[in-house]
């Protein structure tokens, strides 16, 4: 459950920063960079921040 949610998030910041890239100003890319940079580095390392928050937040525990 957990993967399924950091994918989500990860694709809708790739895709919303493209978009407000496009619309609104071309800083918006960094988003897009960050997502990127903290995905690849996450293969790596095994440590995804958003993984953490959401062990915090109780989600993917089974009751």
């Amino acid at each position: 459950m957990k993967e399924r949610i950091v994918r989500a998030v990860a694709g809708s910041l790739v895709l919303g920063s493209l978009l407000l890239a496009n619309y609104v100003s071309h800083q918006w890319l960094w988003l897009a960079g960050f997502a990127g940079v903290n995905l690849l580095q996450s293969s790596f390392t095994r440590f995804c921040p958003l993984e953490k928050i959401l062990e915090k937040l109780g989600v993917g525990e089974k009751t």
